[in-house]
């Protein structure tokens, strides 16, 4: 992973990170809370030599209580000291516990001994802590006595009284929620590199480039109204979704550059990913460019292409694949440019027979010579080998990839799956992507923006106009025009959509 790949991993799990960054926060904001407080009261003592002489004995003399400095330090936390504190005091605890709390410390090439004694009540820390620093001069005077007689060369005084300290000096409650919040980070920051290493999910062109070489023909946004409204003609002409179908429409011209898949067979991995909408609003935006277009709806298992366009479903594909009535009879126009669906039909107890059979075929041929171009939608590859089947007898395949809904294994199969039966991948359509993020494939905005500018009001309530239009109304607008758009038969190709 170079640099990219890591602010692509931040960006895209900036919630989780921030989310454990706030949790450490708290833990360090309640441990601060939770933990008793304790308070530290300090003394200071200085070391001395006791007799007086010429500036060389006194010189001799600092050096030797230098010396021993670090011996009384040491000395602090004998029960030779801190016994006398205990029984003087009071104290419910023995030497060795009290040591844990006392601390003597001395700086380098000095005669000053620090004394710090940490305690729950400030008064009683300095209590002890003047305790301990009359202690330790009794014991050093004892200590340093001659056995022959006579007093201590040594003596120790105290410069800095013990006092009652106003603060606590634990917790730090600053310093515990810079620790909580550094640690949440790290933690944040580990939990996302893992959540995407584990992870192998489609999100991006990041991770369908893991996986296949195949061009990526385009990317849809995510939109909450899709559900309400999946068609192309229910958008606003300059928006983002519908400037996505018209570049898909242009990648696929693209990658058909030599003309040789004239029907394209739209499928996804698994449900859910969008390929039925999407072999849809492929066939609409085929068709506004001029072209006479028809669309089959070849998912005899779910199908949904009647219920996005409003059409009957009685008699379809499966009518005329068994030959109940001839295929002129079952196309149905739709719209105001020359689009023709083709319905499912009833469905069937064995698809993958039907799609598979000399007459579907047939029926595609057929189509191919009277139409500019065939959008078939069929049913995903993975739950059943409908697609595979029929990916045969059509010209190219475009695979639909639903965004953090597909994992990269299943699209692996699902190509192996095509490339088995010899189909030719035409590219990948990655749907349902983020419009903001790091995985985001947004359209600009600008042309949109542009369009209301110039007109004003109009443009707006035309755009109003657009979107409240619904697929029942293009359906009765088309059946009433029925008589004039319908072919009376699908031959000669100019008779269809060329009148």
């Amino acid at each position: 992973m170079d640099l990219r790949d890591y602010l692509r991993v931040l960006r895209r799990n900036w919630i989780l990170i921030v989310a454990v960054a706030l949790i450490g926060v708290l833990a360090g904001g309640t441990a601060s809370i939770v933990v008793k407080p304790t308070y530290t009261s300090d003394t200071q003592l200085f070391v001395a030599i006791q007799s007086s002489g010429s500036v060389l004995e006194l010189q001799q003399g600092n050096t030797f209580s230098q010396a021993r400095v670090q011996s009384y330090v040491k000395t602090v936390g004998t029960p030779v000291v801190l016994q006398p504190v205990i029984d003087s005091l009071g104290l419910n605890e023995s030497a060795d516990d009290l040591a844990k709390n006392v601390k003597a410390t001395s700086d380098v090439n000095t005669v000053l001994i620090t004394i710090s004694v940490s305690d729950n009540s400030p008064v009683q820390a300095a209590a002890i802590a003047e305790a301990v620093a009359n202690s330790l001069i009794k014991a050093v005077d004892t200590l340093e006595k001659p056995k022959a007689g006579g007093t201590s060369p040594v003596g120790l005084s105290i410069i800095k009284p013990a006092k009652a300290p106003v603060s606590p000096s634990a917790p730090n409650t600053r310093l515990n929620l810079i620790i909580g919040l550094l640690i949440g980070l790290t933690l944040g920051a580990t939990a996302a590199v893992l959540r995407t290493v584990l992870d192998n999910r489609i999100r991006s062109e990041v991770d369908l480039r893991k996986v296949t070489d195949s061009p990526l023909l385009g990317g849809i946004a995510f939109d909450q109204d899709a559900a309400k409204r999946p068609l192309l003609t229910q958008a606003a002409p300059q928006s983002p979704r519908a400037e996505s179908y018209r570049q898909l429409r242009t990648n696929l011209q693209f990658a058909n550059v030599a003309g040789h898949a004239k029907t394209v067979l739209v499928t996804s991995s698994v449900p859910g990913e969008g390929k039925s909408t999407t072999a849809t609003n492929l066939a609409i935006a085929l068709a506004q460019s001029g072209q006479s277009v028809c669309l089959v709806d070849a998912d005899l298992r779910r199908p949904m292409v009647n219920e996005y366009l409003g059409l009957d479903r009685s008699a379809g594909l499966t009518t005329a694949l068994v030959g109940a009535a001839d295929l002129n009879e079952l196309l149905q126009p739709w719209g105001t440019e020359n689009l023709y669906v083709l319905v499912s039909g009833q469905v069937p107890p064995n698809p993958s027979e039907l799609l598979g059979s000399d007459e579907m075929r047939d029926l595609l041929s057929r189509l191919e010579e009277a139409f500019d171009c065939v959008v078939v939608d069929t049913p995903p590859l993975l739950p059943v080998t409908d697609a595979a089947v029929l990916s045969q007898h059509v010209g190219g395949v475009v695979v639909v990839a639903g965004s953090n809904k597909l994992k990269q294994h299943d699209l692996q199969k699902s190509l192996a799956a095509l490339k088995m039966v010899g189909s030719n991948v035409l590219g990948i359509v990655l749907n349902r992507l983020p419009a903001k993020g790091p995985d985001s494939y947004a359209y600009s905005n600008y042309s949109y923006e542009s369009a209301d500018r110039s007109h004003g009001r109009k443009g707006r309530s035309s755009v109003r106009r657009s979107r409240s239009t619904t697929s029942e109304d293009h359906y009765e607008d088309d059946r009433n025009t029925e008589d004039e758009l319908r072919p009376a038969s699908l031959f000669p190709v100019d008779r269809v959509g060329r009148q």
